[in-house]
């Protein structure tokens, strides 16, 4: 194998086929190495697939429009026209994205990966990836082990890294300014779900929509995070939810409780009145799973001489919803082009990879660091200040805004006859002005990202101190 390829992709979930498609379909000769069987290809852990299933509409015509492939059954479970967001109470519901999908995952991962061999890349299975090969301080391989554990290097000009949140290349590689190996816990949740066969008992929207995908905010119920319910065909669900560490411990000692997340997701399936009864789809052995996701800005770049990073390995996961399928789609698509590109021209310096960080930040990267912000703000908040928050802060229009990265104009002279006397109150709007602030500063200093990377450190610097500035303002109280 080795020295026979000009691209190795690790991984071959969303992010990794998409890549591997891509790069061999614009001439490069690519190897696709994931730990799974093909009949387990893009399996995240042991329990599965696991995933909310939940994906934008305009993230699949991306990838028909970048490459052509489409979708439909069976991979496409269900269509949705949107994803709305209740308050603790109820009592309040915001539109937090549009039309889209709920997947089947394990159909999905295999329609990809088969498209990456159609395309020509060799897809080898049952390899584990232990770490990158390093040579005059830049990545020109992979070493790991075959499918009879033995040791194998693989060399290739360009390594793209799509092994997940736990990316031993990632965290392999030489100590420098462009990535960070660890991910703080404060910037993860633990999260886990349960594809489940229902039968429901009345209707009530609030629970559960047939055509919409639901998230509850509720900081006893899911502790720095949310639940959702998402609709499938065939009287199915995703029903699960996410959980910040901090926040979880913070709850459970002032209630004093001691739940973790396999009881806080029981107990919000109980929550929830409609559900009568209910088993664990048993299709692919994927209707139970935990695993754990970013809840931060990407990574402030996704290369490094000889290395691209997509998808989870670069923390990509909206920092609000924790939607991974989306980013993975768009990183995997342009890590490809850019990495063809490179082998095209034959030019594999830093200086040239640099366009993946430039293409990903101008296509959705841009909005995540403020995002960041306002997850941080929303995780300092119990559930009476995001009931009224949610009653008399903002409308639904800049609540849409705000959920999509954009900074809506919010000031204490136009808004301020909103609040109720209450120092609590008055104090959770000033400081969402105080986070809208840092939203507009982020999303215009990400409108101004390095152009080479020499310019990187001072840029970097910019951002660190600003999240620095949030992180040390809003510190997590559910409760």
């Amino acid at each position: 194998m080795e020295g026979s390829y000009d691209v190795i992709v690790a991984g071959s979930g969303i992010a990794g086929s998409l890549a591997a498609a891509t790069a061999a379909r614009n001439g490069a000769r690519v190897v696709l190495l994931d730990r799974n069987d093909y009949s387990q290809t893009g399996k995240k852990t042991n329990w599965g697939w696991v995933c909310g299933d939940a994906v934008a509409k305009s993230h699949t015509d991306f990838i028909t429009e970048k490459i052509g492939l489409s979708f439909g059954e069976p991979e496409i479970d269900l269509k949705v026209d949107g994803v709305y967001a209740l308050s603790p109470d109820l009592e309040h519901k915001f539109i937090f994205d549009g039309e889209g999908y709920t997947l089947n995952r394990p159909r999905l991962a295999k329609k990809l990966v088969d498209y990456a061999k159609k395309q020509g890349a060799e897809h080898i299975t049952k390899f584990e990836v232990e770490g990158p090969i390093i040579e005059d301080n830049k990545v020109v391989g992979i070493f790991g082990r075959d499918e009879k554990h033995e040791q194998v290097k693989v060399r290739a000009p360009i390594t793209i890294d799509t092994l997940g949140i736990a990316s031993m290349l990632r965290r392999k590689l030489p100590q420098n300014e462009y990535i960070g190996k660890e991910v703080s816990t404060d910037d993860i949740e633990s999260t886990g779900r349960y594809i489940m066969n229902v039968e429901l008992d009345g209707e009530d929207l609030r629970y559960y929509d047939p055509k919409n995908a639901l998230i509850h905010l509720n900081q006893v119920l899911a502790p720095g995070g949310y639940g959702w319910v998402f609709p499938k065909r065939n009287r199915r669900l995703n029903i699960g939810l996410g959980v910040e560490k901090k926040s979880l411990d913070i709850r459970n000692q002032k209630l004093n409780k001691k739940d973790t997340l396999h009881m806080l997701i029981d107990d919000y399936v109980k929550w929830n009145p409609l559900i009568k009864s209910w088993e664990v789809d048993p299709e692919d052995g994927n209707g139970k799973g935990y695993w754990s996701v970013t809840v931060r800005r990407q990574q402030d770049s996704l290369v490094f001489p000889g290395y691209m990073g997509a998808g989870d390995s670069m923390a990509m996961p909206n920092p609000i919803s924790a939607g991974g399928i989306g980013p993975a789609m768009v990183s995997g698509i342009l890590a490809g082009e850019v990495a063809a590109d490179a082998v095209s021209e034959k030019k594999f310096g830093m200086e040239n990879l640099w366009e993946y960080n430039i293409k990903y930040n101008d296509k959705y990267g841009n909005k995540t660091a403020g995002l960041e912000v306002f997850r941080i703000y929303l995780q300092s908040l119990n559930n009476d200040l995001i009931n009224y928050g949610m009653a008399h802060f903002i409308t639904e229009e800049e609540a849409v805004e705000l959920s999509y990265g954009r900074v809506p104009e919010l000031t204490i002279a136009s808004t301020f006859n909103k609040l109720l006397s209450g120092i609590s109150n008055i104090n959770a709007f000033r400081n969402l002005l105080f986070c809208v602030s840092g939203m507009k500063k982020l999303n215009a200093h990400y409108k101004s990202y390095p152009k080479t990377p020499k310019e990187f450190g001072a840029w970097k610097e910019i951002v660190d101190k600003e999240m620095k500035d949030v992180k040390e303002k809003f510190k997590p109280n559910p409760v």
